[in-house]
């Protein structure tokens, strides 16, 4: 929204130097604050002065982010579609993967009126903050080839947050970013094509970067942002970063599956050796997570036994 890039410095701006520059009258500049406050945006306005951002945003830019991703990686991008307000990233990566879309499309957003993470919860994205992204990536092996994505995902992004500063970020199986027992950030991924042959994957991915006071009262859970762990970097060039190291990860894994990070897991793993419980509908199965196999799968150690545990409904939770 342009309204958006003239208030993002956080400086005062007058009702008539906006109208100015969008071309519309001071009532409807007022019209399009309330339209910004109404998104969550903290507006302050003081008569003879103004309006301006109580905390400065800087938006996404495409090429921005493209400028800042790494020679390995600016390759296997086809596309970054930058939006302001989308239901969700991955309702537009899946609507592009079924027209057809090449791999390597990304679509960020500004914000999500109907984020969701796994098992259908909502997922609160306020406007301007955190990152929201899907990326598509075309696989030739149907659903079989998808082992272990989700882990190899969180290792690749785990580690680009170390490498930027956070060193304390960790991963709980299947789909979390943890720092202690807050969580930092969430994966999600839908396929559409053939589950037997060439499907195409959506891999969705949000990170907490900074939630501003009140943005967070709709999280259901313990919740964390980067801002609180010593990564202060522009919004786009952590995007840039994160892009480049998800687009990487995927062409690999697309050649080799899980097997190259498999051995990775071990040094993420936030409940390896811990007591944990299990959760599939109204079962509860108790033991020590042991890792994982080499397919992705949950080893827990019970009193009869290793068992492997593999996506679908399941939730890990600590004792």
């Amino acid at each position: 929204m342009k309204i958006v890039e003239l208030l993002a410095d956080g400086q005062f701006h007058s009702g008539d130097e906006l109208g100015d520059a969008l071309g519309v009258s001071r009532a409807a500049v007022w019209k399009q604050i309330q339209k910004l406050e109404d998104k969550g945006l903290d507006i302050f306005s003081v008569k003879g002065k103004g309006y301006k951002l109580n905390t400065p945003v800087e938006l996404l830019s495409s090429d921005r982010i493209k400028a800042s991703m790494s020679e390995k990686a600016l390759p296997l991008l086809s596309n970054i579609d930058v939006q302001s307000v989308v239901s969700s990233t991955n309702d537009v990566a899946m609507r592009m993967a079924a027209d057809g879309v090449d791999s390597g499309y990304v679509c960020l957003a500004e914000q999500q009126t109907a984020g969701r993470g796994r098992r259908g919860r909502n997922w609160v994205s306020p406007f301007g903050s955190n990152i929201y992204m899907s990326v598509v990536w075309n696989f030739y092996g149907g659903a079989a080839a998808l082992e272990g994505l989700s882990l190899a995902t969180g290792i690749a992004v785990a580690a680009t947050l170390r490498n930027l500063g956070c060193e304390q970020v960790r991963l709980k199986w299947p789909n979390d970013l943890l720092i202690g027992a807050d969580k930092l950030g969430g994966i999600l991924l839908e396929m559409t094509g053939d589950p037997s042959g060439h499907c195409q994957v959506v891999l969705g991915l949000g990170i907490n970067t900074l939630i501003r006071q009140g943005e967070g009262d709709g999280i259901d859970q313990a919740y964390t942002q980067l801002s609180d762990h010593g990564v202060d970097l522009p919004r786009n060039d952590l995007a840039a970063s994160v892009i480049g190291a998800v687009l990487v990860m995927l062409d690999e894994f697309s050649r080799s599956g899980f097997d190259s990070y498999h051995p990775h897991w071990a040094y993420f793993d936030a409940y390896r050796d811990k007591r944990v419980y299990v959760q599939a509908g109204s079962q509860q199965t108790r033991g020590i997570a042991r890792g994982v196999d080499k397919t992705g799968g949950l080893l827990l150690e019970t009193a009869s036994g290793v068992e492997v545990f593999k996506g679908g409904e399941l939730s890990l939770r600590g004792l």
